[in-house]
């Protein structure tokens, strides 16, 4: 395996893998309090103050800070340290966008070479995401996007190309934190969509062959976020 595809798949795995080192574990929290807003949007990252937080030393949170820096949910400024990455809409539609591209023609070539066990392990995972999308109610955030995300990984996993899940894997956690956004300040989430069947609109059409409507299923989907969060205009260019 070259050195470049060696890091892309370390680096997925860190994303659904117990923390193998006190850097990934460091990483794993402070990624995921960037994508639920607990350390918020442009907040400055004081080493000093998080090793204690994160209980971890110096070197080690800034291991991890730089693993967050490759993900862009951090910045580094250079001598003056760390800095959470900003919101706005403008880069919700890049991400969206990007996403969008990836993301459809990964579908498209996946549905041209899944077998047989493409097809279970996405039944199973659409199964398993069926049984908590609750409409009365609405998910648990977390476990929702465990699964949700999954679900999308099942849909290219037939598709043989590191390098666009690498980058899928980046692009979905910068849509979380948008998500985020939705769960935290608007119940748009759950009055302005019906996310169960945009999802089963998606499989049906994975698991049919339709590919052509398969993918325009997912792009809407994906959009979805994007379109939400820009009409509640929380967000503030």
């Amino acid at each position: 395996m070259s050195p470049i595809k060696q890091a892309m798949t370390s680096h997925v795995e860190t994303n659904i893998a117990a923390p193998r080192t006190l850097a990934e574990r460091a990483y794993l929290n402070l990624r995921q309090d960037v994508i639920c807003g607990k350390l918020a949007p442009g907040e400055k990252l004081r080493v000093e103050h998080l090793k204690d937080q994160y209980q971890v030393g110096a070197s080690t949170l800034r291991e991890a800070l730089s693993l967050l820096v490759s993900d862009a949910l951090v910045s580094a400024e250079g001598q003056r340290g760390f800095r959470v990455a900003p919101i706005s809409l403008t880069d919700l539609e890049d991400v969206t966008n990007t996403r969008v591209m990836l993301e459809t023609e990964a579908l498209r070539q996946s549905i041209r070479h899944g077998g047989a066990e493409w097809e279970a392990a996405l039944r199973a995972s659409y199964q398993l995401l069926t049984q908590i999308e609750d409409p009365a109610n609405g998910p648990e955030p977390q476990l929702w996007e465990q699964r949700n995300k999954n679900f999308h990984d099942a849909l290219i996993a037939a598709f043989d190309s590191p390098w666009t899940k690498y980058m899928l894997a980046i692009l979905y956690r910068h849509g979380e934190r948008y998500r985020n956004i939705n769960w935290r300040l608007t119940a748009a989430h759950v009055t302005e969509r019906h996310v169960h069947e945009e999802h089963e609109t998606i499989f049906q059409a994975a698991i049919n062959r339709q590919e052509a409507r398969a993918a325009l299923a997912l792009e809407a989907h994906v959009r979805m976020t994007h379109d939400i969060v820009k009409r509640q205009s929380q967000l503030v260019e």
